[in-house]
């Protein structure tokens, strides 16, 4: 067994979608990446080639790469699971920790479960989903950011 943990954090931005864990968010700004900038998805990418050893995000898919320019983030997760598959590894659980000032995200919490329970391939109890605020305080609290965190479990 191995324990992995990721983090992202990206700008809110006019003009783009919201996307978190997949699921686009009513909301009128999005977030600023070169791919579709969702931070969850980033997050659980990191945390599960963390787990297996395989380095991070930014080693598996470059954001100097135009083939990930605007790129659905769930490719890096399925891109991430085939590896560790290959590998032997399977995962046991995902946590998550998302950290926005707004949209508020109780609404789409349980969406958000869901989506994640689909892409990786678990039943709904084995992936859990936080929705935290700011409190007003840095980036995210003045609403100018969200962030993420991810932690998994990978058995063989």
């Amino acid at each position: 067994m191995r324990v992995g943990l990721g983090h992202d954090t990206h700008r809110l931005t006019e003009g783009r979608p919201l996307i978190l864990g997949g699921v686009r968010i009513d909301h009128p700004r999005g977030l600023a990446g070169h791919s579709d900038a969702d931070v969850v998805l980033h997050a659980i990418t990191d945390a599960l080639l963390g787990a297996a050893g395989l380095g991070d995000i930014g080693d598996a898919f470059p954001d100097s790469d135009p083939a990930y320019r605007d790129c659905d983030s769930s490719l890096f997760v399925k891109e991430t699971l085939t590896r560790l598959n290959r590998a032997g590894w399977r995962v046991v659980n995902v946590d998550v920790t998302i950290f926005a000032q707004e949209p508020k995200l109780g609404p789409v919490k349980a969406t958000i479960r869901r989506h994640l329970a689909e892409l990786l391939a678990l039943e709904p109890d084995a992936v859990n989903v936080k929705a935290k605020t700011g409190e007003r305080v840095g980036a995210i609290g003045r609403a100018e950011a969200i962030g993420c965190q991810a932690v998994v479990l990978i058995d063989r």
